[in-house]
């Protein structure tokens, strides 16, 4: 595994739809194995309102 829950990391593309942009910096609040590596990650916006997306491992860096 790439990464670690808890682990703050930033993304490195949009996802128009949730809101969140290249940039953005997160946790990690879960990491899957199965049936592909990927990581749900947390994201709070200017007013503190949680913005949540799945992420493979290439998709997000360590900050």
């Amino acid at each position: 595994m790439k990464f670690s829950e808890l682990e703050v990391v930033r993304t490195k593309k949009d996802i128009p739809e949730e809101g969140i942009k290249k940039g953005d910096i997160g946790a990690i609040i879960a990491a899957f194995t199965k049936p592909n590596e990927a990581y749900e990650v947390e994201f709070c916006d200017d007013v503190y309102n949680p913005k949540m997306a799945v992420f493979l491992p290439d998709e997000i860096e360590k900050v």
